[in-house]
């Protein structure tokens, strides 16, 4: 483990995916904090993949994190200490305690099966060995500045869109990206408002045999679910209320 400097990097990450597996995408804001507000920036970063998994994004978003904060340490003999927010508790859990046991018994569960996602779990443990690191749990569409952005970043990659990264100064980064305050009463009735007033149906989940997709169409559902035993499905009214589903079926 490298020493660390006085430096502090507070890092906002989330993951998404349409279906599981499906389209996804990841997103960060990394704050960098000098020891002077003019040496303090503030850098997003992203990416995406044709085919992956929630799950995959998440750990794809703080992977991603980490090597950016190498390369921009590149030259330094000493490393900042890290705080990250995430509100995935799978990959909390994870890093801080399944890996452990994960390693001894060769990547294998409880149950004898092979871990999920054991490139990306490698690929993390040797990152996170560079770092001292605070794993902070924050609630998911709270309305908490930093990770609403991530979040953003993310579901546009996943979408297949371009969104305008930013690398500015803190000072001219135009919100309080370090703010943890939640506005979750704002961000409810936001969501809310735009379904209950349209009524129109954002998209359709299905579960099928432990899979989780998500469908634009009824029809498109509506073939994949029909008799099979056990299938679940559901219609969401927003971005949020499909991520959240998604995330909640894919346990």
């Amino acid at each position: 483990m490298i020493k660390n400097s006085k430096e502090k990097v507070a890092i906002f990450t989330d993951g998404s995916s349409r279906g599981n597996p499906g389209p996804g995408g990841w997103g960060a804001v990394i704050v960098f904090s000098g020891e002077e507000e003019k040496e303090s920036k503030v850098v997003e970063i992203g990416g995406g993949e044709k085919e992956t998994t929630n799950n995959r994004m998440e750990m794809m978003a703080v992977i991603g994190s980490l090597e950016h904060a190498l390369k921009h340490y590149a030259e330094e003999n000493n490393l900042p200490s890290l705080i990250i927010y995430t509100d995935s508790s799978y990959l909390i859990n994870g890093i801080t305690g399944w890996v452990k046991s994960w390693e001894r018994s060769g990547w294998r569960k409880k149950d004898g099966d092979l871990v999920k996602n054991k490139d990306l779990w490698e690929k993390l443990v040797g990152l996170v060995k560079n770092f001292s690191i605070s794993w902070e749990h924050v609630e998911g569409h709270a309305g908490i500045v930093g990770n609403e952005r991530a979040d953003k970043i993310a579901c546009m990659f996943a979408d297949g869109e371009e969104p305008k990264l930013k690398e500015l100064s803190f000072k001219d980064y135009g919100e309080d990206i370090l703010s943890l305050e939640k506005r979750t009463s704002s961000v409810e009735s936001r969501d809310k408002k735009r379904s209950t007033s349209s009524k129109r149906v954002y998209s359709y989940v299905s579960l099928v045999d432990g899979d989780v997709r998500t469908h634009k169409s009824w029809e498109e559902c509506k073939e994949r679910v029909k008799r099979v035993s056990g299938a679940r499905f559901k219609k969401v009214y927003s971005r949020v209320e499909e991520k959240s589903l998604v995330r909640e079926w894919s346990v």
